[in-house]
């Protein structure tokens, strides 16, 4: 294996903005690093310039010691699982799977032996005389990777692999890949759109916006420490809440609850029209679910439930709340420069699924003040990771 790195690479159509924009990424040998964002973000345009489909308009790809911008990609010795599957409608699994072994003319004896072990190791080993028309979803797929670990390839690259899959197989195959990986520490790179792949599959996930990158970490240091607006949005499901908040000497005024704050970040922050407070829906729980000694380290408020949606494991409960006009317009101008939706009057909380929570009625809701966000409206950057543990009550 091999590590890849990217340095300050660019590429550009020629239009007002670069598909890919000054973007440096360096993947371990053996890491598993995602490239994830929404649709035309230049995950996929990146994955091709790695692979050789697309030039580099400026900056450098290297893979292990070696510059390659100027390599074919045949020379560049990578396997890439393309979201297609690309199969070979008349060849049987086996030689599917044996194509890139045959093309650089491997002896019999080892074409065999190594398309037993990757059929082995994927499960194919009993589908190996069937012809791609003959198979499930899940099995092509298998059978596109199966073709790509076959090769002693230096990395490999996934596009997509898991979108043409219905639901129940791309947590199937989530497993698998994850496997494979543990198994063979391949060097990855992996494009996907879906979080939740992401999340369970990356040791390091790259997020992207309009061609930038915007942090590159692990799942949870995403997920906790995010370094702006952007990511925090697109990281967890359901997204982050936003509130408007505002700040009162060392207090900041949420429309929920009154949060005290460190003298170091009450300075930093004073003097401020509005500020961008985020809570991740799960970090609201019923609050009589939650013990009386990890109640005093918290913050509880009353709210009246709007709509319930229970999903077995889950509930979400969804609190309109009241905001300002001016705070209001300055969200809404702050969604349409990060290209997110409309932030929304409305508080999203996961609650457990014994809760009593009901639609229509009053409920007393609960929150550590340590798993409170704050951003800047202009920037959209973060202003703190972590508020102090303990809070009052709001009056």
């Amino acid at each position: 294996m091999a590590s890849i790195r990217l340095d300050h690479v660019t590429k550009s159509y020629g239009g007002d903005r670069p598909a890919v924009d000054d973007v440096s990424i360096e993947v371990a040998d053996g890491e598993f690093v995602i490239l994830v964002g929404p649709s035309g973000c230049g995950k996929s345009t990146i994955l091709r310039m790695i692979v050789g489909l697309l030039d580099v308009t400026s900056g450098d790809i290297y893979i292990g010691e070696r510059r390659v911008n100027d390599l074919t990609p045949r020379d560049r010795n990578l396997a890439m699982v393309f979201q297609n599957y690309a199969l070979y409608p008349h060849l049987p699994v086996f030689e599917n799977i044996a194509f890139p072994l045959r093309l650089h003319n491997r002896p019999e004896d080892e074409v065999r032996e190594r398309v037993l072990w990757a059929a082995g190791m994927l499960e194919l080993t009993d589908l190996l005389s069937r012809k791609p028309a003959e198979l499930s979803g899940g099995q092509r797929q298998r059978v596109a990777m199966g073709r790509a670990i076959v090769r002693e390839a230096d990395a490999y690259l996934f596009d997509e692999p898991l979108s043409n899959l219905d639901a129940m197989l791309r947590g199937q195959m989530r497993t698998e890949i994850s496997r494979l990986h543990n198994r063979l520490r391949m060097t990855t790179v992996y494009v996907t759109h879906d979080q939740t792949e992401a999340m369970t599959l990356g040791d390091r996930l790259a997020v992207l916006r309009r061609g930038r990158l915007q942090q590159i970490d692990t799942p949870r240091q995403l997920y906790d420490e995010p370094a702006n607006l952007f990511v925090a949005r697109f990281i967890g499901s359901p997204p982050m809440n936003l509130l408007p908040a505002a700040v009162d000497g060392s207090v900041l005024h949420l429309p929920i609850a009154d949060v005290p704050l460190p003298p170091d970040l009450a300075d930093q922050v004073s003097g401020r029209d509005v500020l961008i407070a985020g809570i991740r829906p799960e970090h609201l729980a019923d609050a009589a679910l939650v013990d009386d000694e990890r109640r005093a380290t918290g913050t509880s408020f009353r709210a009246t439930i709007d709509v319930i949606e229970w999903l077995g494991s889950v509930q979400y409960a969804y609190i309109p709340f009241e905001a300002p006009a001016d705070i209001e317009r300055q969200l809404a101008e702050l969604a349409q420069e990060l290209d997110t939706e409309q932030v929304r009057t409305q508080i999203v909380a996961s609650l457990d699924a014994t809760s009593q929570a009901a639609e229509g009625a009053d409920m007393e809701l609960w929150f550590e003040p340590s798993h409170v966000h704050l951003f800047d409206p202009p920037t959209g950057d973060t202003l703190t990771h972590r508020l102090p543990a303990a809070a009052p009550a709001r009056a």
